[in-house]
């Protein structure tokens, strides 16, 4: 694992799969533990940027009985309701610890060089330097297909850089990157992956439903190895892990780590 003596931003990506259950249903007690942990490094003056899935999830379990037949648009609708509950969420758990956050929602256009650009990163620093918690997450509701992120590991990997970050953690089903499916007696994990290591043949196929998050592990590989290359360290890990995203930054031995060898 690399030095953390001088990490002062994180970017921290939570998938739709940290915050549910078997069956769909945005889980209480994991969004309370990311904030406690996320809590925890503020203190130590280490501010985390929260990239946060779930908006579709959250608006399914609203209007569970929708009758719109297109599917894109029966996301937009999915989306527009369930991010005020999802910021619900978290305004109630960052209040809990003495704590401000803000929701930051984007389409892609927004990273692209120029003003659009700038004003990105004015919000971003202006919300840091009030120590108040951004929460991005993709603008669903209005984003056209040109203009949508893959998904949000590559909003989080785009934050991370816009931001300067030290890390990017990527938080999923899995502690980190396997030789095989990690449920197998013989599959081992991968501590420390570099960009040019072939890892993809590792990966396993997986199927979502409606209102699951769009990334796999593949997307997930993807991302995290151009962050790396962008000098950012990026992990794969765990979510539901307690404490996962403290011990990473204390150099712990969790998930498997991405990272360019000098």
């Amino acid at each position: 694992m690399t030095e953390t003596k001088d990490i002062k931003r994180v970017v921290v990506k939570v998938g739709t799969n940290v915050m549910t259950n078997k069956d769909n249903r945005i889980l209480g007690p994991v969004l309370k533990e990311i904030v406690r942990q996320i809590a925890v490094l503020y203190e130590r003056d280490v501010m985390v940027i929260l990239v946060s899935s779930g908006s579709a999830i959250a608006g399914k379990e609203v209007l569970s009985q929708c009758s719109i037949e297109d599917a894109s648009t029966r996301r937009q609708v999915y989306s527009a309701v369930g991010q005020p509950r999802m910021m619900r969420h978290y305004y109630s758990l960052f209040h809990d610890y003495g704590m401000r956050c803000a929701q930051v929602l984007a389409t892609k256009r927004d990273f692209a060089p120029g003003r659009h650009r700038e004003n990105m990163i004015n919000c971003y620093e202006g919300l840091l330097s009030q120590g108040v918690i951004p929460i991005a997450n993709e603008d669903d509701a209005v984003s056209l297909t040109m203009s949508m992120f893959s998904d949000n590991d590559e909003l989080a990997s785009l934050v991370a850089e816009l931001v300067n970050a030290d890390r990017l953690i990527i938080l999923t089903d899995t502690d980190g990157l396997y030789t095989g499916h990690p449920d197998d007696d013989d599959s081992e994990k991968l501590k420390q992956v570099t960009p040019d290591q072939d890892v993809e043949k590792y990966v396993q196929a997986s199927e979502k439903g409606e209102g699951e998050g769009r990334g796999g592990m593949e997307s997930k590989l993807k991302i995290a190895k151009q962050t790396a290359l962008k000098d950012i360290p990026t992990y794969i890990a765990k979510g539901k892990i307690p404490n996962v995203i403290v011990d990473i930054v204390e150099g712990k031995n969790v998930g498997t780590e991405f990272i360019v060898n000098d």
